[in-house]
């Protein structure tokens, strides 16, 4: 029984360290996404409506102009809370880099989807070594899910260095205290708690890969950062076809 814990422990620890991974750069690819493309939709939206406009004007047909309409509103949607708050916040409250912002902390946008290989080795061994469900004692859990919070932001920056201090750091706290066998019992209670667990992250597995976002992913899991530009250069093929379609209905 003791056996079958500490295998459902280390099993569990690397599912969440494969969840938190994905979830990072699903986060990672929908800012940069945002940021990178963001402009091009909306070129693209832009000369649609033109287009339907230029359209329009040319036929007289009320359902071009009803069309066109449509067209123009998608140019101009009715704000949402992100974009009345200026960045600031959206309907889950503060952005992290807004939190970091009021706090004084530094704030640096993610350089690219996934994190160097060094970061995330970085991150896996310090999971692996300071993770809460290692511990036994609360006050040692507590110890461990506050600093493993810090691991986990610097690794959703990519922060090499910092991943490199905190990993000097853990190895110059509290040594954590061998795990002692349990009773019976207990050992029951605490596989189906691992049990549990595992079910939770299987259910956040799932919504991050069935959202627009991780389905992006998975057409290149070995190299999302190749993904935006692939996709930026599609956008702008887009875009110079439909210049080239505007510039015949109005020439």
């Amino acid at each position: 029984m003791e056996r079958a814990v500490r295998a459902a422990e280390q099993a569990l620890i690397e599912y969440e360290i494969a969840v938190e991974t994905f979830r990072v750069e699903v986060e990672n690819f929908s800012r940069l996404h945002h940021q990178k493309l963001g402009p091009m939709y909306a070129r693209l939206d832009e000369l649609e409506a033109q287009i339907a406009e230029a359209q329009a004007a040319r036929t007289g047909d009320p359902e071009d102009a009803r069309k066109a309409d449509e067209a123009r509103a998608r140019v101009m949607p009715m704000p949402g809370v992100e974009e009345l708050f200026h960045g600031w916040m959206d309907s889950e409250g503060l952005f992290p880099e807004a939190v970091a912002m009021l706090t004084d902390q530094p704030v640096r946008p993610p350089q690219r989807v996934r994190p160097s290989d060094e970061a995330r080795k970085l991150y896996r061994e310090l999971v692996r070594r300071a993770h809460p469900d290692l511990a036994q004692e609360e006050d040692e859990r507590a110890r461990r899910d506050a600093f493993i919070t810090r691991v986990n932001a610097a690794y959703a920056q990519g922060d090499v260095g910092l991943l490199r201090e905190l990993s000097e750091e853990w190895a110059a706290g509290p040594v954590p205290e061998e795990w002692k066998p349990s009773r019976s019992e207990e050992l029951y209670a605490r596989l189906e708690w691992l049990s549990q667990r595992k079910e939770l992250l299987t259910l956040i597995a799932g919504e991050l890969e069935e959202s627009a976002i991780g389905s992006m992913l998975k057409l290149a899991p070995d190299d999302p950062d190749r993904l935006l530009e692939e996709i930026a250069e599609q956008l702008l093929a887009q875009v110079g076809e439909r210049e080239a379609q505007l510039a015949a209905l109005t020439g």
